[in-house]
């Protein structure tokens, strides 16, 4: 018996590039109709905004696209498994390599070699492409689809507390004291909580202290008028700092900034398990990939002819998509705190990678 765990190398390049073509052709079309149905429910809202039109469809698309990839990766990898290996099973070739003297692990190295290598492009892609793509969108969504935003460091719906005063911004944009917030609302209030006076303005930046709001329209509850002075400084007891970490996104962070995020967090004594597990599953989300040769194997093996591989392929897919389901269970249940984050994050792979290699070694090893 051959005892090294890749086959020859030809036969690797062959199940690899096999494997791979129909991961990339599964996620196209995955993607081609998920997008299309995505943008039937969005184009109205995104149309309904004056002045939008084809070209904010296609910006939409462009934000929304590197999303389902993202998603869909690992599913896309679970279909190409269950494909290629129903398909090598059909044709015998999957005997002609057991002939041979290869085992079932050789003959599922290539696949799980280019799931690795499939797994880091996906982690690359994460963090370099779609945490911008999602926080530009979820700007833009919480501006109703006004103007795109210029940068990805964006966040949205922001709601702070000075004393009895509210500030309020659609967006805030930057870092440090370039923070800039954009449709500004200050709550002027009472100690009762009764409000003195509204400012509503477009533009908010950072005064040290305070923030300076540029020709608001003020509305005073008291004597019941409303002027517009040239500009105002409120809020001088809120930092840049307190703002930043009011709304902390991880699918909007990359690995590095999360870092950032999470140990200013835990400076201000908030809750952090919610990120930790995220931040945990930027890691072990697209090492899924490399689980789905496993257990999709069954459908790889047993003769095709007994009539059981469309049974297999089942079988093989219902592993995957248990998976799936495990794994999305436990990040709710790490998110209220039901499990510490490195267990929500990494339990569902590790008991899935012992079930998968458990039903290989008692069905063909």
């Amino acid at each position: 018996m051959n005892l090294e765990f890749f086959p020859s190398r030809r036969l690797t390049i062959y199940l690899a590039k096999m494997f791979v073509l129909r991961i990339f052709a599964v996620l196209v079309l995955l993607v081609l109709v998920l997008q299309t149905l995505d943008l039937l429910g969005e184009s109205g809202e995104i149309l309904a905004h004056p002045g939008n039109g084809q070209t904010q469809l296609w910006a939409y698309v462009l934000l929304r696209a590197p999303q389902l990839i993202a998603r869909f990766l690992p599913y896309s990898v679970l279909l190409a498994t269950i494909i290629t290996l129903a398909t090598l099973n059909q044709n015998s070739e999957v005997i002609s390599m057991k002939a041979a003297g290869l085992s079932a692990h050789q003959i599922l190295a290539p696949l799980i070699l280019a799931s690795l290598l499939v797994a880091g492009l996906s982690f690359a892609f994460n963090e370099r492409i779609v945490t911008r793509g999602t926080a530009t969108l979820n700007a833009w969504q919480a501006a109703k689809y006004g103007d795109i935003p210029r940068t990805s460091d964006v966040r949205s719906n922001i709601f702070v507390t000075d004393g009895p005063n509210i500030l309020a911004a659609t967006t805030v944009e930057g870092e440090g004291t370039d923070m800039a917030m954009t449709d500004v609302t200050y709550y002027h209030r009472d100690a009762n909580g009764s409000m003195l006076e509204q400012l509503r303005g477009a533009r908010a930046t950072f005064a040290n202290p305070g923030w300076r709001i540029d020709k608001p329209t003020r509305f005073d509850a008291v004597k019941i008028k409303t002027d517009r002075p040239a500009s105002l400084v409120v809020g001088q007891g809120i930092t840049p700092a307190q703002v930043a970490i009011l709304q902390v996104s991880a699918d909007s962070q990359d690995i590095f900034t999360l870092t950032r995020s999470i140990a200013a967090m835990d400076a201000a004594k908030r809750r952090t398990t919610e990120l930790r597990a995220a931040w945990w599953h930027k890691i072990s989300g697209p090492l899924a990939a490399v689980l789905m040769p496993l257990l999709g194997a069954i459908a790889a093996f047993g003769l095709a002819r007994s009539g059981q591989l469309l049974v297999r392929s089942v079988i093989g897919m219902g592993l995957g998509f248990a998976f799936f389901v495990a794994d999305n269970a436990a990040m709710a249940m790490g998110n209220f705190g039901g499990y510490p984050p490195l267990i929500a994050a990494w339990a569902p792979f590790v008991l899935f990678a012992l079930i998968g290699e458990t039903v290989l070694i008692r069905t063909e090893e």
